[in-house]
C-alpha cells in the first residue's frame, strides 16, 4: 500500500505482529529505469523483516524485467508483479489493473519477470476490469503457465476502487483454476473475517491491508487465530501511542537514511528528514488513537504537525485528560 507499507512500518509490524509474509510499496519500474532515487529508497530491506516480498508495477516487459533483477538483488524474497491497482494515475500508463484488460500483455510480462529472476514471482490481481468479465480465473491459469508460484485475488473488480464489499465467491471460483498457492484479500479485518475466507473461500492464506493502517495489533490478532494461538491482549492507550511516536522517529530515521531516530538527530539535513517524516504520517498517526475518547477533539491538530515534539505534545495532552 502506496504510503503505508515501508520499512519503518514494516518493521514496527513485524515485531508486533509476526505476519507470515509482507510486502514493500509498490514500486514503479519506470522510474527505477530512469534512476528515481525516492523509488530506490523503497526497495531497502532489514533483515529483521524477512521474508518480504518487494512488490512493482509496469506496462513494459522489458522494464518489469530490469526491475526485478533490481529488487532480487536487494535481497527480495520475492518479486510480487501488481495487476490490482486501480488507481488513474497507475491505470492510463497501461500498469496495474489495467493489465486485466489485455490478458497477452499480462502473461507476457509474468513470462518475463519470472525469466529474469531466481527468487520467486507472485502475481496480485482484481476479478477484472468491471462487472461484464470476470477476467481472474483466465489470468491465473496463464500466470501459472508463466511460472508464477502464487496469485493474490482482491475480490473486487478494479471499477469498484474500495465501494462495497468484497465479493469472496470469486476467490472460491478462482480457487478451481490454479494449483499453486491462492491468497485471498478484500474486506477481512478481524480474526473472524480471516477464518471466514479460509473457510468459505478454500484460499491458502489471507491478505490484510487497509485494516493494517496504523494497526499492527489487528494483524496480531488475526495471525494468532489462524494458528490457534491465544489471542494477544489488546493494546492500551498508552501502548498506542507509544507505537504510534516510534512510527514516527523510524520515519524520521528512515528519510535521513541512519539507522536510529537520534543518529538521524545528529545530521546536517535532519530538519528536512523530520518535515518530511511528520508530513508523510500526518494521516495515519491519528490513526493510532482512532475511537478514544478525546480523539477526535486533537485529530485536527495532528494534521498539522511538522516536528516529533509537536506529535509528541499532543498526544501526551490526550494521556493527561484521560488520566483525570
Amino acid at each position: 500500500m502506496e504510503d503505508v507499507t515501508n520499512l519503518p512500518f514494516r518493521l514496527i509490524a513485524k515485531r508486533i505482529a509476526g505476519p507470515g509474509l509482507m510486502f514493500t510499496e509498490f514500486v514503479s519500474a519506470m522510474a527505477i529505469h530512469y534512476g528515481a532515487v525516492k523509488t530506490f529508497r523503497k526497495m531497502r530491506i532489514d533483515p529483521a523483516e524477512r521474508p518480504l516480498g518487494i512488490q512493482i508495477f509496469g506496462g513494459e516487459p522489458e522494464t518489469m524485467a530490469e526491475t526485478a533483477r533490481i529488487a532480487e538483488e536487494m535481497g527480495a524474497d520475492l518479486v510480487d508483479i501488481n495487476m490490482g491497482c486501480w488507481v488513474p494515475k497507475v491505470c492510463k500508463t497501461g500498469a496495474g489493473a489495467a493489465l486485466l484488460k489485455d490478458p497477452e500483455l499480462a502473461e507476457t510480462i509474468v513470462r518475463s519477470v519470472v525469466n529474469a529472476v531466481k527468487v520467486p514471482v507472485t502475481v496480485k490481481v482484481r476479478a477484472g476490469w468491471d462487472w461484464s468479465l470476470f477476467a481472474a480465473p483466465d489470468l491465473a491459469r496463464r500466470f501459472e503457465g508463466a511460472g508464477a508460484q502464487m496469485v493474490t485475488l482482491h475480490a473486487r473488480f478494479a471499477k469498484q476502487g474500495f465501494e462495497g464489499e468484497a465479493d469472496w465467491r470469486l476467490i472460491d471460483e478462482m480457487r478451481k483454476s490454479v494449483t499453486v498457492p491462492l491468497i485471498g484479500n478484500g474486506d477481512v479485518k478481524t480474526p473472524e473475517d480471516a477464518l471466514r475466507m479460509l473457510r468459505e473461500t478454500g484460499c491458502d492464506g489471507v491478505m490484510v491491508g487497509r485494516a493494517a493502517i496504523s494497526n499492527p495489533w489487528a494483524l496480531a490478532r488475526i495471525r494468532a487465530a489462524m494458528t490457534g494461538e491465544a489471542p494477544p491482549k489488546l493494546p492500551t492507550i498508552e501502548d498506542r501511542i507509544e507505537v504510534a511516536m516510534e512510527h514516527l522517529r523510524k520515519m524520521v530515521a528512515c528519510e535521513a537514511d541512519c539507522q536510529t531516530f537520534d543518529e538521524a538527530k545528529s545530521t546536517v539535513g535532519f530538519a528536512d528528514a523530520e518535515l518530511r517524516a511528520c508530513r508523510a504520517l500526518r494521516g495515519q498517526i491519528p490513526l493510532y488513537i482512532k475511537g478514544e475518547y478525546g480523539a477526535s477533539q486533537i485529530r485536527d491538530r495532528l494534521t498539522r504537525c511538522s516536528t516529533v515534539a509537536e506529535y509528541g505534545g499532543i498526544l501526551s495532552e490526550l494521556i493527561l485528560a484521560l488520566c483525570r
